[in-house]
């Protein structure tokens, strides 16, 4: 299973180039596709890129639309969507490729881990792995992972401005269809919960989640989302 790894950024360029120094240097003996989707006008974050080889796209800002472009462009076997600060498992290339040759699984995700110290963290992460295998409903800084031509078969993410990962999953779980979820972490910054405060940012995340579970549309979720 050839992988197709998918980073949407917006004025990333101090860590764009750890970013794909980290895929380049994992150990897989397939080919391996790196798109950055850029969702400022001025591209900063492309021009920042050192990787030639690594695909470069210019589009309209927003997660969904970035990485649904990212997808269309893409021609591996597999589409990772990865958040720019967020790093993968040494073997998770391979393991999201094993995964996927097993063929009863349309996609998956990882555990979550972050790249901090502090009980507080280790509980954030307990949590956040729990709620995934109970509900079967992974979030976007888990490395969400899919067949390709199952992730544009069923449209892709759909242009909502928050839970558009959220809403993805349910799409896939309401049709029945299985995902795999990787007993192994992948690292992600701790700088939204470090900026914002872990009491605060956990619990407006829990609220929006609650508020969109209720149906209240993404568009006003948006507003207390920095």
């Amino acid at each position: 299973m050839t992988i197709s790894v998918v980073i949407p950024v917006f004025r990333e360029e101090a860590l764009i180039n750890d970013a794909i120094g980290r895929l380049r240097g994992m150990a897989f003996d397939k080919a391996l596709e790196i798109i950055v989707v850029d969702g400022s006008e001025e591209g900063g974050t492309l021009r920042a890129v050192a990787d030639s080889s690594a695909k470069s796209i210019l589009s309209p800002r927003g997660r969904a639309i970035q990485m649904n472009a990212g997808a269309k462009a893409a021609g591996g076997d597999v589409l990772l969507f990865l958040h720019v600060d967020t790093e993968l498992p040494a073997d998770g290339l391979e393991r999201i490729s094993s995964a996927m040759e097993l063929g009863h699984f349309v996609g998956g995700a990882f555990d979550l881990g972050i790249a901090d110290r502090g009980l507080a963290y280790r509980i954030i992460e307990r949590a956040a792995s729990l709620r995934s295998r109970l509900t079967r409903i992974p979030y976007g800084d888990q490395a969400i992972f899919f067949k390709r031509d199952y992730f544009l078969r069923i449209g892709g993410y759909r242009p909502l401005p928050v839970m558009e990962d959220v809403d993805l999953m349910r799409r896939v779980k309401k049709r029945g269809d299985r995902i795999h979820l990787i007993d192994e972490k992948v690292k992600t910054s701790s700088r939204r919960w470090r900026k914002e405060g872990i009491a605060r940012c956990t619990l407006r995340n829990w609220t929006i989640m609650a508020l969109y579970l209720l149906g209240v549309p993404p568009g006003r979720l948006a507003k207390h989302y920095p």
